[in-house]
């Protein structure tokens, strides 16, 4: 009967050949040495563990009721032999523990530059490292290869054994860019950039995907990567070059907005500053950056006019969406001096003719001029010429 019982668990058994196990069986460097730290960090605390697990099965079978042949000692309390290697087996497993997890951490930092290709081959001053910045969207993943001057749309592909340095950012939510062949995640968040060093040492096509749940579509929100020979990802390069496909900023606002499942898309030209005008927020005409917003804090702030200084997404979640208590969006338009204050009668600021009326700012400002370009220092997230 027991034999019938394992017999029925071997189809169970057999789902395990449907596993992936790419964690422990990278294709890239950087993956493989953090599959080693997982490796080593596991074997030294099962040599605490398991002997443990072994032994208390050993006593509580040697020293029970019914075995009268040991001896029986209910107020033994001390030894100090045991008591040397209750302390120190663990001890030194912390210790090396400890070790090994600070030059892991330092060495496989994803902001430090790789030093080398595999474990036999150093990076030499010729392998210049393949550039990539990386836009985490609502919900599919872009990639722009700024020393090309192309982009794709879930699809990443590099050369196998040239190093690749990510610039990784978001558009609206937090996301976590992770390719387990190839490295550890990293966060993509708005406003802000992280960055991720990693190499390719095999040829194949890896999964990628978003390793942070991130709203409806987020189960779509996958990627091919493609680790190609030199020769194939020049033909990739020329492939996407070939494209019709154009991004530019009023195309990326449309790229932007949520969508579902998109297929792999290919563009021949970006606009070479739209990376940048995402990580600072401003795409969007008439936004400031947040590069912009940074400096003028920097020189003492807006005061209590610029706590409101946003101007959210127009699919955002605060009342773009129907949400009846939503916030309307504010910003600062311009920026005065109080000279020109005093001369001119103030108005009310508003915004551009397709936007509703600045709220909350608290900010007044004479109506533009091109006689007088000084009254707005910052409009709509410009600067003066004399300090471009």
């Amino acid at each position: 009967m027991r034999a019938l019982k394992l017999l029925a668990l071997l189809p169970f058994v057999a789902l395990l050949g449907g596993c992936d196990f790419v964690v422990l069986a990278p294709a890239g460097d950087v993956a493989a040495q953090q599959r080693d730290l997982v490796v080593i960090s596991t074997v030294l605390m099962l040599l605490i563990v398991l002997p443990v697990m072994a032994l208390t099965v050993f006593f509580a079978w040697r020293y029970r009721q019914s075995n009268t042949a040991v001896p029986y000692e209910p107020e033994w309390d001390h030894s100090t032999q045991l008591e040397l290697v209750i302390w120190s087996a663990p001890l030194l497993i912390i210790v090396c523990l400890g070790a090994l997890t600070w030059m892991g951490t330092h060495l496989l930092d994803p902001y430090r530059t790789l030093g080398r290709i595999d474990a036999g081959k150093a990076i030499e001053s010729k392998d210049a490292p393949l550039n990539v910045e990386v836009v985490a969207l609502d919900w599919k993943w872009l990639f722009i290869y700024p020393d090309y001057g192309v982009a794709a749309v879930n699809e990443l592909a590099a050369p196998v054994d040239r190093p690749i340095r990510f610039r990784i950012t978001a558009s609206s939510v937090m996301n976590s860019f992770y390719i387990p062949a190839l490295a550890g995640q990293i966060y993509a968040m708005p406003g802000m950039e992280t960055k991720l060093h990693a190499v390719a040492n095999e040829q194949g096509t890896f999964r990628g995907f978003s390793a942070n749940y991130s709203g409806a579509g987020f189960s779509g929100m996958h990627f091919a990567f493609k680790s190609l020979s030199a020769s194939d990802f020049d033909k990739w390069i020329t492939n996407a070059k070939a494209s019709s496909n154009m991004l530019g900023r009023s195309d990326y606002l449309q790229l932007e907005r949520p969508s579902q499942n998109e297929p792999v898309r290919l563009y021949g030209s970006v606009d070479r500053d739209l990376y940048k005008a995402i990580l600072n927020m401003c795409v969007e005409t008439g936004k400031m950056c947040v590069s912009e917003m940074m400096a003028i804090d920097a020189k003492g702030g807006l005061g209590r006019e610029g706590l409101n200084n946003t101007l959210p997404l127009t699919y955002d979640k605060y009342a773009r969406r129907g949400a009846p208590l939503g916030n309307q969006p504010t910003f600062v338009a311009g920026i005065c001096s109080i000279d020109e204050l005093k001369d001119t009668p103030s108005r009310e600021i508003f915004a551009p003719s397709d936007m509703t009326p600045l709220r909350g700012v608290g900010m007044k400002r004479p109506p533009f001029s091109p006689a007088h370009p000084s009254s707005t220092s910052l409009l709509f997230g410009q600067r003066p010429k004399s300090e471009s």
